[in-house]
């Protein structure tokens, strides 16, 4: 478990989560409108947070060659860049789209980088938090594919190939998601405990072990879930349909909306 251990002047501030905002995603057209609103949300957020949580795909393909990080994002990372110099922590969750995040953010932003679902112990209570994917072991075709992006060898494979190159080929890839068109199918609705993955697997883990809260994006729809009398399962949605988040205040757990969201339209 990691103890998140908060400065006793910001004790009373709130932690923020946050997911699934896709900048730069090749199918949709509204990219620099939505990181603009990010910028908003962050200015809103700022004068009251202690801790940030961006728990996955907060990118839709994020690749750092040796010398070479993809174009874009200025603002939001410059954004970033005033959190963390200000002291404000910043924990950033690799997702399906962002997974090759090595060593770049971390350095240049300050951003604390999780590969994986990490357990944090936060003013007595007990976090499980990820980005949401990989949980279904019986998703054989997926795992395989996890696998195969995870491989630290073939990702040094990858480097290899030249950043014009494997930066389209990634952003092709990522074309034929299930963003495409500025749909977003898997966001419509709950599919019942028995068939949201997530949810089985945080019920499954709370056969063995406690955990007040847990704390995922990927599935693209905001949830607030009680599992039982004293444990949560909370979806943080997304950027793209909900512009929704979780805070924290240190006595519960909500779910928000940012409000006037930017009209989402597809290619």
């Amino acid at each position: 478990m990691q103890e998140l251990n908060l400065k006793k002047d910001i004790a009373h501030k709130k932690i923020y989560f946050l997911s699934d905002v896709h900048l730069g995603a090749s199918a949709l057209n509204n990219n620099r409108e939505r990181e603009i609103k990010l910028i908003k949300w962050l200015d809103f957020i700022r004068p009251d947070c202690s801790v940030l949580f961006l728990l996955g795909d907060i990118f839709d393909f994020w690749f750092e060659y040796k010398w070479v990080v993809p174009k874009g994002y200025v603002r939001f990372l410059s954004k970033i860049c005033e959190f963390t110099d200000a002291g404000i922590e910043v924990h950033f969750f690799t997702g399906n789209h962002d997974i090759w995040a090595f060593d770049y953010l971390n350095k240049e932003c300050g951003m604390s980088v999780h590969t994986h679902d990490e357990i944090f112990n936060i003013r007595g209570k007990k976090f499980y938090i990820g980005h949401g994917d990989g949980l279904n072991p019986q998703d054989k075709g997926y795992l395989f594919i996890y696998r195969i992006f995870h491989n630290p060898f073939l990702q040094r494979c990858f480097r290899l190939v030249h950043p014009d190159w494997g930066i389209a080929l990634a952003r092709k890839w990522s074309s034929h998601s299930r963003l495409k068109g500025g749909e977003n199918p898997a966001a419509n609705c709950y599919k019942g405990t028995e068939q949201e993955d997530i949810e089985i697997y945080a019920r499954k883990m709370l056969e063995t072990q406690h955990f007040d809260y847990f704390v995922f994006g990927h599935r693209h729809l905001p949830l607030d879930i009680l599992l039982t009398k004293n444990s949560r399962y909370i979806n943080t949605g997304d950027w793209i349909t909900w512009y929704t988040y979780a805070v924290f205040d240190g006595q519960k757990l909500e779910l928000k909306t940012f409000e006037n969201p930017v009209k989402k339209e597809g290619n």
